[in-house]
């Protein structure tokens, strides 16, 4: 056997396992992981009730950040704002439970397990949903799904625009225009058909569009500067790494760090928390997400144009000049 075709079977076969261990860690470490780290949550009451529920939060090492509001009320526009995922209200006439299951159905139930076990025995807990998930979602697991599909949908755009020769402002719109188009068609299935969506339609299709632009301009402009290589990068970054690391399924502060903080820096995370923003709470809270996708859309956008001015500029300069060796000095 040839040395070259051995050294690609090797290759190969050292590649799937390295791959393969990338997709467990991506995947399975963060579920392996899950636990509440600095989770947001609200404390109302009188200072004495507030007080011992609060104790009772912050025996749990690092699990909980707790912010301590004057009554329900004050409590209630903090979730509603995406401050908070839940809050616990402490009076006379026992403890209630303010929780959010639109920002994350999995904190909602981990918030009444840990606030059912250290009350006193026998006291109830009442539990009221501040802002609840549409009917066509109780479990919240369609917009967790929506995810992966949404990130293989830009990932696609990028290749396409790059496998079929599309350079400059031509890939920059091609790009805008799937976008559009994905952002519309996936509004129209997850809330005029499926019911799992519930907030304003535009708001929706626009955020669903620029998650898909994001993650198409950042492929396509990996591969502008890097050539075909750059597709493959871009696809491991957004859907091996930012579809576990967004959080979509639980909360980006149950995943172990740095997970749960770089999953919000990519366009998977930031999407899926714009797409709950307008979808469940008019648009509050949104403004980071929107920077961040709107960032990585942008330098994606100015990657494809400045790599095929580049090219451009390569393929016009004239080849450097041959210098023959000089001819040796006859002899005397």
């Amino acid at each position: 056997m040839s040395p070259a075709p051995a050294r690609r079977m090797i290759a190969v076969m050292v590649l799937i396992p390295v791959v393969v261990a990338l997709a467990l860690w991506a995947f399975a470490w963060p579920a392996a992981r899950t636990a509440p780290r600095d989770l947001p949550v609200g404390v109302a009451g009188p200072a004495t009730a507030a007080a011992a529920v609060e104790d009772g939060l912050t025996r749990h090492a690092g699990a909980f950040d707790v912010h301590r509001f004057d009554d329900a009320a004050a409590a209630r526009d903090a979730i509603e704002d995406r401050v908070v995922y839940g809050a616990v209200v402490a009076g006379a006439q026992g403890t209630e439970l303010l929780v959010a299951p639109a920002a994350s159905p999995v904190v909602a139930q981990l918030l009444r397990e840990a606030v059912a076990a250290g009350a006193p025995a026998g006291a109830p807990v009442k539990v009221t949903e501040v802002v609840s998930l549409p009917e066509g979602d109780p479990r919240g697991s369609a917009l967790a799904a929506s995810v992966l599909p949404i990130g293989l949908a830009g990932v696609a755009a990028g290749a396409l625009v790059t496998l079929t020769g599309l350079r400059g402002a031509r890939a920059a719109a091609t790009l805008l225009g799937a976008a559009t188009l994905v952002g519309l068609t996936a509004a129209a299935l997850a809330h005029s058909w499926l019911g799992v969506l519930d907030g304003n339609w535009w708001a929706e299709a626009g955020a669903l569009g620029l998650t898909v632009l994001a993650v198409g301009a950042a492929v396509a402009g990996l591969a502008a500067l890097l050539g075909t290589p750059g597709v493959g990068l871009g696809a491991l970054l957004m859907v091996l790494i930012g579809n576990p690391f967004a959080g979509a399924a639980s909360a980006p502060e149950l995943l172990p760090e740095p997970a749960g903080t770089l999953g919000q820096w990519l366009p998977p995370g930031a999407g899926t928390s714009l797409l709950r923003s307008v979808s469940y709470f008019d648009g509050r809270a949104a403004g980071g997400a929107v920077l961040t996708l709107t960032l990585w859309a942008a330098l994606g956008l100015t990657a494809v144009l400045v790599g095929s001015r580049l090219r451009a500029r390569s393929a016009s300069a004239p080849p450097a000049a041959e210098h023959p060796e000089p001819a040796p000095a006859p002899a005397a």
